[in-house]
């Protein structure tokens, strides 16, 4: 079936990690936040063509690498969207929701913006995504988990990306006020929620939601990953870019054996050298040698069709779904998904959307 990249930043494909950061990651993830901001598209006209120019590179990218459908996260939905109804490629389009402190009053413009209706919204879902727990507060996230409740969306947030996340949360202190500081806008009317970001999610409902996904989950405790296995929410993390920042190793074969759905993704250019999903997974092929390759592919197909609420229609290929497939060389001789996991340079000869030839 065609690969399902769980989580992207299209609209920041002309963003590359050498060049934010060329000595390396820098010190932590609110410093390359703050390296990203300045690097990014502006909110401007200008900025907009910008994402939407990016967004078209990237979708080149993912048919280039076999993949067929994304969850992407966009600041400019409305641009975005319209570059993704332009090409084949299927999508859940996860509008970017921040509100927090000196932004608190732009939450409901901004839950707007994210739920208007995509061009083609037969193939471009149109989703929402508070940022994460850093950028939206509590009364924001369950505006968020209400509103894609009501309307049966999908709704996405980054969370435990960070360690610093909990010191955030708990004393509005570290690395993460530094980039209030930096930006502009705090007020001290911020709640503080003990107990770390997974706490948030489960007092918000993202944990009770089965449409909900949870992006990276790089730090989790005991207690957090027995919350995940008695929720609905599906985990995506993104290997090579938990790799550049150079996190511990991630849970995510303890979250498949409580029973949560995971996936992988991409994330963006600015963390990733590429958005080649199949190197993701190459990568935990190095790192989990005695895991059967056929385990790791279903990350990049069901898993993440899973994760994404696209279950019914992506990630296998079965009578009544989307004939969605890409085709590998391979010699026969061996595991076949062994062979183009093990085989650096390979890449898809043909992929089809719908039964379309695209590529």
């Amino acid at each position: 079936p065609g690969l399902v990249n769980a989580h992207v930043h299209l609209e920041l494909s002309d963003l590359s990690a050498a060049d934010l950061a060329p000595d390396g990651p820098p010190a932590s993830l609110a410093d390359w936040l703050l390296k990203v901001i300045g690097a990014g598209p502006p909110p401007s006209q200008e900025g907009e063509a910008r994402a939407a120019a990016a967004t078209r590179a990237g979708i080149d990218q993912c048919l280039r690498f076999g993949v067929t459908t994304v969850g992407d996260v966009t600041r400019f939905p409305g641009v975005t969207r319209r570059a993704l109804a332009d090409s084949p490629l299927r999508a859940v389009s996860f509008g970017e929701v921040t509100a927090m402190a000196g932004r608190r009053h732009l939450l409901d413009d901004r839950v707007a913006a994210a739920m208007a209706t995509s061009p083609a919204p037969a193939r471009v879902v149109a989703a929402l995504g508070p940022h994460a727990p850093y950028s939206v507060e509590p009364t924001g996230y369950r505006r968020c988990v209400a509103a894609a409740r009501a309307a049966r969306l999908p709704v996405m947030t980054h969370l435990a990306e960070s360690a610093d996340e909990t010191a955030f949360l708990a004393d509005h202190a570290g690395p993460f006020r530094k980039l209030w500081d930096a930006i502009g806008g705090w007020d001290d009317a911020v709640p503080r929620i003990e107990g770390g970001p997974v706490r948030l999610a489960a007092l918000t409902g993202l944990l009770d939601y089965e449409r909900a996904l949870l992006v990276h989950a790089n730090h989790l405790e005991d207690v957090d990953v027995r919350r995940l296995a008695r929720g609905a929410a599906a985990v995506a993390f993104c290997p090579r870019t938990h790799a550049y920042f150079g996190h511990p190793p991630h849970p995510w074969r303890r979250l498949l054996g409580a029973g949560v759905t995971v996936a992988v993704g991409t994330d963006s250019a600015a963390s990733s050298p590429d958005l080649n999903l199949l190197d993701d997974l190459r990568l935990l092929r190095r790192q989990n040698p005695d895991l059967p390759a056929e385990e790791l592919w279903r990350l990049a197909t069901v898993g993440a069709a899973s994760a994404l609420s696209l279950a019914e229609t992506v990630g296998s290929l079965w009578p009544g779904k989307a004939a969605d497939f890409v085709a590998f060389p391979v010699d026969g001789e061996e595991d076949p998904f062994a062979e183009v996991l093990d085989d650096r340079e390979a890449t898809p000869t043909g992929v089809w959307i719908a039964g379309e030839r695209v590529r």
